[in-house]
């Protein structure tokens, strides 16, 4: 386990070394870099007596082969920032890197934590939450603070959590990096179109941020990743295959031919039931009226199902009303072995969020209850259970 510890700017730096001491008697291989102002606080020696490696601070240091932020970059497994000042979490959460630490991380693939501490005031500002919340989306994890007496004279939140959390959480995150290593993930995703004549079609209002949440964790802990999507707006994540469809069709076809290697099918897609019967050639004149006649598309998940062997298949739905017992109907009857529901009325889980809320059901029938959460997060916990079932298979 290589891991980066960052070291910034608050009072709380010097909690940091008990980070790192526990870190190396855990076994792992650590190297520090320290911000300009955390140097003001704690010494460089203290870090290089610790991890008996050199402690970097200045951007344009030489005697590395390539920039010194792309050797450190590509160095390590894991990178944490401990502490971390509102100023660094609000530099990475706007792509700014004016300091070795910052260019690091953004030059990085790794897995990012970061731990923040500060005055209660700060912390709860809105400006900490909004660059908060977009690091969460991203798929960094945030080792929540705590409440207690901090440096300002005043008890609130804002108190570096323990360095025993800590150090568990990077443990934690490492040991996901590679648990779907060798693993092929399938991930549906956005609406289909289905035309009525050249230029108009019916399709629904999902956005593919759950999809494309769920692809980027997939890819971050090692799987090969397909994201079979429609059309949408979204950044497509880094390291995986994309296919783009437009019909409930032709998303049954890019997933059937990806189905024979496939060990995890995640179907976050919201294909339309139905399609018109005729599609009308060129633009239909406004006067001339239009009365649909629609036929149903294929059930894919179905279609699936009945082949599903040793394979993990996860489904989501969309219900308004009795989620949980409409959602164990649709599981049992796709052969699933999970289905998110969600009621897209409910407040955070609406068509086009960054956050979901809702109700994770498992084969046997046992029910979560999913509470707010941003959609990394909430791919995080559906693929931890992937991930589980299918160590357990093996």
């Amino acid at each position: 386990m290589r891991v980066l510890i960052g070291v910034t700017g608050s009072i709380a730096a010097y909690k940091a070394a008990e980070v790192v001491s526990l870190l190396v008697k855990a076994g792992a291989e650590v190297s520090v870099v320290m911000t300009q102002h955390a140097s003001h606080l704690i010494g460089e020696a203290t870090f290089r007596g610790l991890t008996g490696n050199e402690v970097r601070v200045d951007l344009f240091e030489s005697g590395t082969k390539r920039p010194i932020h792309i050797e450190i970059a590509t160095q390590h497994d894991v990178i944490a920032i401990v502490p971390a000042t509102a100023n660094v979490i609000g530099k990475i959460a706007n792509g700014i890197c004016d300091d070795l630490l910052t260019t690091v991380v953004l030059s990085s693939k790794v897995p990012l934590i970061v731990a923040p501490a500060m005055n209660e005031a700060m912390y709860l500002s809105t400006a900490v939450q909004e660059n908060l919340a977009k690091l969460r989306q991203r798929g960094c994890h945030i080792v929540e603070p705590e409440t207690g007496w901090l440096a300002c004279g005043q008890e609130g939140k804002g108190r570096l959590a323990s360095s025993e959390k800590i150090v568990e959480i990077i443990k934690e995150v490492v040991r996901r990096t590679l648990d779907l290593k060798g693993r092929k993930v399938v991930v549906s995703g956005g609406p289909t179109l289905e035309a009525i004549d050249a230029v108009r079609f019916i399709s629904n209002r999902s956005s593919g941020k759950m999809a494309v949440s769920l692809a980027a964790e997939a890819s971050s802990r090692g799987a090969e990743t397909v994201l079979v999507t429609g059309p949408i707006s979204v950044a497509y994540p880094c390291s995986v295959k994309v296919v783009e469809v437009e019909t409930a069709q032709e998303m049954r076809t890019a997933i059937l031919q990806e189905w024979q290697d496939v060990d995890c099918l995640i179907m976050a897609a919201a294909v339309c039931d139905f399609k018109p019967r005729q599609v009308f050639d060129g633009k239909l004149p406004r006067s001339r009226g239009l009365r649909l006649e629609l036929e149903p598309n294929p059930d894919i998940l179905a279609e699936i199902s009945a082949d599903k062997g040793r394979r993990v298949i996860v489904g989501f739905a969309v219900e308004t009303e009795d989620e949980i017992e409409r959602g164990k109907a649709k599981l049992a009857a796709k052969g699933l072995d999970y289905l998110m529901v969600n009621n897209p009325l409910a407040e955070g889980a609406a068509f086009g969020s960054d956050t979901n809320r809702g109700y994770l059901i498992d084969k046997h029938g046992k029910v979560e209850e999913i509470p707010l959460m941003t959609k990394r997060e909430l791919a995080r916990k559906i693929l931890d259970k992937v991930a589980a079932q299918l160590s357990s298979i093996d």
